[in-house]
């Protein structure tokens, strides 16, 4: 395959090269183990001392070609797939964490990984502190402590809409000694890269754009293999001293840049699974074909309708980076100078009952918990993904109570504004 090939045609032929003979589109490997002719060969691989496989729980083929075009997307030097998004985040985190630990994230981020920072981590010891984004490098930094770990956020944040400063909490995370985690799931790489701006390690929910059919749940753990785990060793002992359940190697001294995926699969994958099935990775690599195409269908048509709703007297607030006045514009033509994505954060002139009155008007739109794919779908986080929050809560994860997700598809755009149109028209008159 020719090297350095540009992110289309990434799209299409990366993870994957197919010999004379073989299919053109990578197998599915559907079975649970690999056979070997002797056993010298099995411990080899047991022992990390041989490349191979053994056991699908660790790795698959089909899940490790389809690793490797995200990370070849995202220009990182590994990747590893996981069962969902959550499960990515959570793997992110807990490679380099253990109980006692902390880490800093900015509270623009999902509901879903709200909690799982701020709950469910405390459980396993892992304490979490949340800041505004916004706020100046000082103020953030006063959230770091000495067992601080990692600092996390979302390029593009769920439902918010918020753009981060990936420079700015790339030097703070830097100045502290602990990688920057960034969740790309909303830009996705074709619309942004975060390893080019300073980030150490990325997510996705692959179940989003990067399949864009609503087919398959997944996530992936992308690392850029650029930070130095050695230059702070003593915070990161479980990737720079001795694991004994592997004769005492050390990952980041034995793997160098591939330590952190190393780890990820040989500690993590092996005991808590949480891989994807390898037909998942074969529907989500089909999805992957198509990237390029479709986010920028999805931004073509998310800026006229975002342009519709601002113009409409009926709406109270549009929350769209591409629009001139967002408060997030400017960090959008840095950071996103192609687009954005296809998510519209909005609210109407009324109260939440107007929200739903509106969403129950609408009759091509749907209304489903999922986001990011080729169909337009609504959602109203306040009554659905964050339930569980109170108002309070809501603000401090910048959902504001009457915030409408809007996840604009691939349809013709005419048809998504005719179907707005006819849901204000009955929801506020």
């Amino acid at each position: 395959m020719k090297k350095n090939l540009r992110t289309a045609s990434l799209c299409v032929h990366g993870g994957y090269e197919a010999k004379n003979g073989e299919p053109i589109e990578p197998p599915i490997i559907q079975s649970t183990t690999f056979k070997y002719d002797n056993s010298e060969e099995m411990a080899m691989l047991f022992d990390l001392k041989k490349e191979g496989y053994f056991y699908t729980r660790l790795q698959n083929p089909t899940n490790d070609v389809v690793a490797k075009k995200i990370a070849q997307l995202e220009r990182g030097v590994g990747a590893v797939l996981t069962s969902s998004g959550q499960a990515a985040n959570f793997y992110a985190v807990f490679n380099i964490c253990e109980a006692g630990d902390h880490i800093v994230t900015s509270n623009e981020i999902y509901g879903g990984t709200f909690n799982l920072f701020g709950v469910t981590l405390k459980k396993l010891g892992i304490d979490c502190t949340f800041v505004d984004p916004n706020d100046s490098e000082e103020t953030i930094q006063k959230a770091f402590r000495p067992n601080t770990k990692a600092l996390f956020g979302e390029t593009i944040s769920n439902p918010g809409c918020a753009v981060l400063d990936i420079e700015k909490f790339a030097r703070i995370a830097h100045n502290n000694g602990v990688p920057l985690i960034v969740d790309n799931t909303f830009a996705t790489p074709i619309n942004c890269r975060p390893f080019e701006w300073g980030a150490d390690i990325v997510t996705h929910s692959t179940t989003k754009y990067l399949d864009g059919t609503a087919s398959q749940v997944g996530g992936c753990v992308v690392d850029s293999g650029r930070f130095d785990w050695l230059a702070h060793a003593k915070k990161f002992p479980g990737l720079c001293t001795p694991d004994e359940s592997y004769h005492g190697l050390t990952y980041a001294k034995k793997f160098g840049a591939m330590g952190y995926i190393t780890k990820l699969v040989a500690q993590l994958m092996r005991d808590l699974g949480s891989i994807p099935a390898p037909m998942n990775s074969f529907i989500l690599n089909l999805g992957l074909q198509s990237l390029h195409l479709r986010m920028r269908q999805h931004c073509a048509n998310a800026q006229q309708v975002a342009e519709a709703l601002q113009a409409d007297e009926r709406v109270a607030w549009v929350h769209y980076s591409g629009l001139p006045g967002d408060a997030y514009h400017q960090l959008a033509e840095k950071y996103l100078p192609n687009g954005s994505c296809g998510v519209i954060a909005f609210g109407l002139k009324g109260d939440r009952d107007t929200a739903i009155r509106f969403m129950d008007s609408l009759q091509m739109i749907n209304i489903v918990t999922h986001v990011a794919d080729a169909r337009t779908c609504v959602l109203h986080p306040a009554s659905h993904t964050h339930r569980q929050l109170t108002d309070e809560q809501l603000r401090q994860a910048g959902v504001a109570p009457d915030l409408i997700r809007l996840s604009v598809g691939i349809e013709d755009v005419d048809d998504i504004l005719d179907d707005i149109r006819q849901a204000l028209n009955k929801a506020v008159g």
